[in-house]
This record gives C-alpha cells, sequence and structure tokens, in this order.
C-alpha cells in the first residue's frame, strides 16, 4: 500500500479493509452474477498490479497489451499476457517506445472509443489503439486534473454515459460530444469518483450497474437508484481510492464464452 503510486498524499490505505472491499467485488462478479473470474497472481514487487485493466484493452477477440505511462507498471503486462493467451485472444503487443497507453483512459462505447490524452496515455499510445481496432472510430480527448479519463466518467448503459460534475469532467463531456457523430444519454453525478462505475448486459440479469456505495457518496448514489431498468449493486471502494483506483480499474470484462 506504501509503494502504491498516488496523485496525492493522503490517509493510508487500510490493508484489511481494502481486501474486504476487493472479495466483495470479485464476490459480486462471481458470486451474484455467474461470471467467470480469472484472478492473476498477486505481485508484490508491483503494487499498482490489482488495477489490472491498464494493461490490457480487450475488445471482441482482439486484446492490446498496452505500454502504461508509469514505467513502473510496465511489467504488470507479463501477467496479463499469459491470461489473455490462455483464452486465445488475438493478442497484439504495444512496441512502440514511444507510446504510452493506459487502459483508464480508454472509454468504448459500443459504438467507437474514446482515449483520454492525460499524464499517462500519450497520441502515439491512441494511435496504436486506432491501427489495433480498425472497425472502430477513435477520438482523442485532453483529461486535465484527473489521472485517467474515466477518472470522472464511464458507461453507465448501452448508450449513457456517466460523467462528473467537475469543471474538467465536464469540459472532456463536452469534446466527446463534438467528436462524435453518436448522441449520447448522459448521467450526471456530482461526485466525479463516483461517475466511474461498472455496466454489464448479462442475459439472464439484463442491465447490471455496479456503483459506489451510498455511504460513500449518497448524492451521487441517490442519481443512479433513478435508473429503474437497472439492477443496482452498490460498492464500497474507500480504500483502493486513496491510490487512485476505481471500480472499472480492478477487471478487464471479456464478452466471451470460455472453456477454461
Amino acid at each position: 500500500c506504501r509503494q502504491a503510486l498516488r496523485s496525492a498524499a493522503g490517509p493510508e490505505v487500510d490493508f484489511a479493509r481494502a481486501e474486504r472491499e476487493y472479495q466483495l467485488y470479485v464476490g459480486v462478479l462471481r458470486g451474484k452474477l455467474g461470471l467467470q473470474v480469472l484472478e492473476l497472481p498477486a505481485d508484490e514487487s508491483l503494487p499498482d498490479c490489482v488495477f489490472v485493466e491498464d494493461a490490457a484493452v480487450v475488445c471482441e477477440e482482439t486484446a492490446l497489451l498496452t505500454r502504461p505511462g508509469a514505467p513502473s507498471r510496465r511489467k504488470e503486462v507479463e501477467a496479463m499476457k499469459k491470461v489473455l493467451e490462455s483464452l486465445n485472444l488475438n493478442i497484439v503487443e504495444m512496441v512502440d517506445e514511444n507510446a504510452t497507453l493506459d487502459g483508464g483512459d480508454v472509454l468504448f462505447t459500443g459504438r467507437e472509443f474514446f482515449v483520454g490524452l492525460s499524464r499517462r496515455t500519450n497520441q502515439r499510445g491512441a494511435e496504436i489503439l486506432a491501427d489495433t481496432f480498425k472497425d472502430y472510430a477513435v477520438s482523442t480527448v485532453p483529461v486535465h486534473d484527473a489521472l485517467h479519463l474515466k477518472s470522472f466518467c464511464s458507461m453507465a448503459g448501452p448508450n449513457l454515459i456517466a460523467i462528473g460534475s467537475s469543471e474538467a469532467a465536464q469540459k472532456a463531456l463536452k469534446t466527446m460530444q463534438q467528436m462524435s457523430d453518436h448522441r449520447y444519454d448522459k448521467l450526471t453525478v456530482p461526485d466525479d469518483a463516483a461517475a466511474n462505475c461498472v455496466y454489464l448486459n448479462i442475459p439472464s440479469k439484463g442491465h447490471v450497474l455496479l456503483h459506489r456505495a451510498p455511504e460513500e457518496y449518497p448524492e451521487s448514489a441517490k442519481v443512479f437508484e433513478k435508473l429503474k431498468d437497472h439492477m443496482l449493486i452498490p460498492i464500497a471502494n474507500t480504500e483502493l481510492e486513496k491510490v487512485d483506483g476505481a471500480l472499472t480499474c480492478c477487471s478487464v470484462l471479456i464478452n466471451k464464452t470460455s472453456e477454461l
């Protein structure tokens, strides 16, 4: 916990509580929703390795292994490569040393990609993503005052972008709206951190949304509760948030029936 990267100094992570919150997250995906969950082995030499989202971008049958913007995180990609190879996905590796890309900067809407240009992701990284997923439009969005694009937004439904209320979040949303030929619905929440949620469309369950718990962000939770067509599952993330972690950070969603 002490070695994990963090954008600002703050309270220490309560490791036992972080573990409990993480197990609840995994338990919801596996037990409550019936998804197959593949857990990567822990690596004590890589303090940020719990944030698997940054190491790969998966769309349909293709997985792009990223080149994380923080040099201390580059080795995280090796464990991700092994598990994605076991799923027989088409693996693309980002080998250009001028490129950086964190998965936390990649928002896939189901129609197109938005890539945040941040302290962790650069233009070359976005270009390689566009080359990898040629069937989809890719637009870049400058990210200010936040670690990643998904620090203040995520998909909350098939056509619905959850977005924070800060000036940085609203500016990024405006850019996305200008860049896209498609009109998205938006769900504005008061807290930027709460705008990061995990949306799943599960055949037996319908629209499912994992969102931040009411005890953390009560006003934002009230906004999510208006989504009457969704199965809403509140998840606490108090500890990983201290080291810039959000709900989408801890998983890579893969739409694939596995025979593992």
